[in-house]
């Protein structure tokens, strides 16, 4: 295990193993084959061809292309195809987030191989020369990646929501932090991966930021979603890094970024050039 193997991990995929999906003559996901045979009892909506899925002409605007594919999906999550109904609408854009089509409801984001955005927080402390990361530890009955230790906060981005009003959101449910604190976290830039997994394609973008925080803040899981928080060394945080698989894989790649950004990490390591371009590859 190293910090290149988890970057790694998260851009393995094979676009051979999907088709493309289009809005118009825009290029918004791909889907696995077998998904695609679950679209063809919906003529009305994807037209479907050996070479490429689309939306049919007739679904022209943002509404109606989301309110079929909110419909398709409520069927979809009834025959099984998909786990569940999640409540967070998703943008389907071919680039930009604010430039999306339509949505669809987050748990189908995968399924349709749709590019994806989200904000992970590193919330730190520093005492003197030594720096300390806040930790959280994902609750045991998680969905996803359950007991897997993961950032201080870190949620989906909904189409819709501005980047500050949704961070501001996510630290007060998820660490009890207020907003006037929230509002002093650093935007730092992001990270970008593409991978795949039983579901689909995962084309994602990380909107990142630094909060420094004070000596005797703690934090308080507020949504039930963390069972607990600890502050370590991040000394320590990097060893766990480097040598396990214990935190949530994008997780991994933030840490990665800050350990660079505060010179954790320096020109000496011998995969420093990698891990810096390989936390940002472009999109398929």
């Amino acid at each position: 295990m190293s910090y290149l193997d988890h970057i790694r991990h998260l851009n393995t995929h094979d676009l051979a193993e999907f088709r493309p999906w289009h809005i118009g003559d825009r290029r918004v996901g791909w889907l696995r084959p077998g998904f695609v045979e679950h679209l063809r009892q919906w003529p009305e909506v994807f037209e479907i061809t050996p070479e490429r899925i689309a939306l049919a002409p007739a679904l022209h605007d943002f509404q109606s292309r989301s309110a079929a594919l909110a419909s398709i999906g409520q069927q979809l999550i009834a025959d099984g195809v998909i786990a569940r109904w999640h409540g967070e609408p998703y943008g389907v854009t071919e680039h930009h987030r604010d430039q999306a089509l339509c949505t669809l409801d987050r748990a189908s984001a995968t399924h349709y191989g749709i590019l994806s955005f989200g904000q992970h927080m590193n919330g730190y402390v520093r005492d003197g020369d030594r720096l300390y990361l806040w930790i959280a530890k994902r609750a045991a009955d998680k969905i996803t990646h359950p007991g897997k230790l993961d950032h201080l906060v870190a949620g989906g981005l909904p189409h819709g929501m501005r980047l500050l009003d949704n961070l501001i959101k996510e630290c007060g449910e998820e660490a009890g932090i207020s907003p006037s604190l929230a509002r002093q976290a650093q935007p730092i830039g992001c990270i970008t991966y593409c991978g795949q997994n039983q579901a689909g394609l995962k084309p994602d973008v990380l909107y990142c930021y630094d909060l420094e925080l004070p000596a005797d803040f703690q934090p308080t899981p507020e949504d039930g979603e963390v069972e607990s928080f600890q502050l370590l060394p991040i000394e320590e945080v990097a060893e766990i890094v480097r040598d396990t698989e214990e935190f949530k894989p994008n997780c991994n790649l933030v840490v990665i970024d800050f350990l660079i950004r505060h010179g954790v990490l320096g020109p000496d390591d011998p995969d420093y050039v990698d891990l810096i371009t390989g936390l940002h590859p472009p999109h398929p």
